[in-house]
């Protein structure tokens, strides 16, 4: 990063759970999206990280927000706020002025014409001078190392915090695809309701994602990769006396059984529209497990089951999609399917 440098490339991917910026090819700002805001002066008073740390723990003068929500905006403002922090991460200490930016930013498949407008007027708004979008599921494909363009079917599910994205991808355009609002943060809220109902203990929503990183599973019998129980503190509802409950890999299984059922069906779904071409090529190239969501233990081998497909997990799934938008970056002028 130079002085002289009047316009800086990045690449970002804008995430329900996690905001990503890649530049020159490298990751180097990987931050949880949410922002910490002053109740009277609306300032920002932190972003990532350390506003994550502020969740849930805050007086009456700050409140924390996560702009995004299902995968889109949900609040302008604070979602402008952020990716201003988040892009000064990049900047700090390399230019005597603020260079003008190009962006590559990934958006879930199903944004509406509304939802890609609030991405690019916040991109804008933060410095962004040339902004350009691309669907997750596309950039997922190509942070996997898939050729988008060759005249052969593809088949992604990306799985994130607040959208599923499940897309056959042809000669570099997604033939069908389906964005549903069911992902890690639904898996999330099913572990706080079941440990309010199993056990009556009242967790937070940061709780219950720890629950789900440790001891997150989608099959009841894992062998020898089952992870041990992970203890959880917390209130009893009732009582509101401390409570220390240990919870299992095959709890969590159950618990998230029924939204796991639902991404099963609209993979189901997605291969049922899929062209009978196209349908055997996934067949034989498998279908790519991208997003947090493929971290889950077992769920390649239960979708493989299910489907009878091979499932493949990214080395790094939850840097799928920022590969793919850092290497869309360097192609621009190449990419057809990037949005202006």
């Amino acid at each position: 990063m130079g002085f002289f440098s009047l316009t800086q490339d990045i690449a970002m991917d804008l995430g329900t759970a996690n905001t990503i910026i890649t530049f020159n090819g490298k990751v180097v700002v990987n931050e949880p999206s949410v922002v910490a805001l002053d109740k009277k002066t609306n300032k920002m008073i932190a972003v990532g990280e350390k506003a994550k740390m502020m969740h849930e723990k805050t007086n009456e003068n700050v409140y924390t927000c996560r702009p995004l929500r299902d995968g889109v905006i949900a609040n302008f403002y604070a979602c402008e706020q952020m990716m201003r922090g988040l892009i000064k991460m990049v900047n700090t200490g390399h230019h005597l002025f603020t260079p003008s930016l190009r962006m590559v930013i990934g958006v879930p498949s199903g944004s509406t014409e509304v939802e890609l407008r609030a991405v690019r007027d916040s991109a804008e708004h933060s410095g962004g001078r040339d902004v350009y979008l691309i669907h997750e599921p596309m950039a997922a494909a190509i942070g996997c190392g898939i050729d988008v363009e060759a005249p052969e079917g593809q088949m992604i599910v990306d799985i994130g915090g607040g959208s599923t994205e499940i897309a056959v991808i042809s000669l570099g355009g997604i033939v069908t695809n389906t964005s549903m609002r069911v992902a890690g943060d639904e898996l999330t809220a099913d572990i706080q309701e079941y440990m309010a109902r199993q056990h009556n203990v009242k967790v937070s929503e940061r709780m219950a994602e720890r629950i789900k990183i440790n001891v997150g599973a989608v099959l009841t019998d894992l062998g020898d990769e089952a992870p041990e129980d992970y203890v959880v503190h917390g209130p009893d509802r009732i009582t509101a006396l401390p409570r220390e409950v240990a919870v299992c890999y095959q709890e969590i299984a159950h618990c998230i059984d029924k939204t796991i059922a639902k991404i099963e069906t609209s993979v189901l779904s997605a291969l049922e529209d899929t062209p009978p071409e196209l349908y055997a090529d996934i067949v034989k190239n498998g279908i790519w497990l991208t997003g947090g969501g493929a971290l889950l233990r077992g769920l390649s081998k239960r979708l493989s089951d299910k489907i009878q497909i091979p499932f493949h997990v990214d080395e790094e799934p939850l840097l799928s999609v920022a590969k793919g938008t850092g290497i869309a970056l360097k192609n621009v002028n190449n990419f057809q399917f990037l949005m202006r």
